[in-house]
């Protein structure tokens, strides 16, 4: 028995999940399933795709091989797809968007609700997530991630100037006094953001000439961008968060940025994609959705100006 695109596309899931557990939810069926479908495949291959007994899903080398060559078939279907939409005006297909959780919810998904009314035989499904990038998985068409892309070889195009910026509430620094310098930062109490895999507590300042960094301690730490920014306004310590993030807090003066004259290194928005030839119409068009709309919602308005 061959194997058909229907396995192509389970044993995509599974590749790309954390947990045979996730793959089932995302196949929307249950886990004996999954596990029955993936070992009538590799009998059908006489190859063991994953290793078993792991608390996370981890691919056999003959896995990772079949991963990285079905999501090249794959690819070559959704571009003949891509060339029939082209010729009727439509966009159709599917396309897999991921982002973090906070940019996600806030700017993503109704950006994706918008270019959907537009296009509605078009299908998009955003992931959130708030563990780190790893693009090597294949597990999106389209990333939109803050701060330097961690791998070259994806492809990657600006959608939104962003800068992380230290603030806190005016309770706070009437209570514990105002840092004057960045080295002042060490004595207060810093809110620590624990998001992907960097040194959470490392505080960067300066620019590519002037580079500077400070380690800060504080009692509050979370994993959450909202739960920080609540304390923050709480009261509770300092902060250093995304300018999406905190515009409107530091608009109505809940929070005050600490050190304004002490430039931060960009930590700009970014469409990531992988380094291929063709890009999707569905793909392109979405990216320049995105790069329209994506900076006035950050600065608060709802239109995109007149001058782009």
């Amino acid at each position: 028995m061959t194997t058909s695109m229907d396995d192509l596309h389970f044993f995509q899931v599974v590749a790309s999940s954390e947990t045979l557990t996730a793959a089932a939810r995302e196949l929307d069926c249950s886990l004996p399933v999954v596990s029955k479908r993936l070992s009538a495949l590799e009998r059908r291959l006489d190859v063991r795709l994953v290793h078993r007994g792991t608390r996370r899903l981890a691919l056999t080398p003959e896995g990772e091989v079949y991963a990285a060559r079905l999501e090249t078939i794959l690819d070559q279907v959704r571009e003949l797809e891509d060339l029939v939409t082209h010729r009727s005006g439509d966009l159709r297909g599917s396309v897999v968007v991921q982002a973090t959780v906070g940019l996600g919810r806030a700017h993503v998904a109704p950006l994706l609700g918008e270019f959907t009314a537009r296009h509605p035989q078009l299908s998009i499904q955003l992931r959130t997530t708030a563990l780190p990038l790893r693009p090597h998985r294949r597990e999106f068409d389209l990333a939109v991630h803050v701060g330097t892309p961690p791998d070259s070889s994806l492809r990657m195009r600006r959608l939104a100037e962003n800068r992380r910026v230290p603030c806190a509430a005016p309770s706070y620094l009437e209570r514990s006094g105002t840092p004057e310098r960045v080295e002042d930062l060490a004595d207060h109490d810093c809110i620590v953001l624990r998001e992907n895999e960097g040194d959470f507590a490392l505080w960067r300042f300066g620019d590519a000439g002037n580079p500077r960094q400070i380690r800060v301690h504080g009692r509050l730490s979370s994993n959450d961008g909202d739960i920080v920014t609540d304390w923050a306004l709480q009261g509770r310590g300092v902060i250093m968060r995304s300018e999406w993030q905190i515009r409107s807090h530091l608009e109505s003066g809940a929070l005050v940025r600490v050190l304004p004259e002490v430039p931060t290194p960009p930590a700009d928005i970014y469409a990531l994609l992988s380094d291929d030839v063709h890009m999707p119409r569905r793909i392109s068009e979405l990216v320049d959705h995105l790069a329209a709309r994506l900076p006035d919602r950050i600065a608060g308005s709802g239109e995109p100006a007149l001058s782009r």
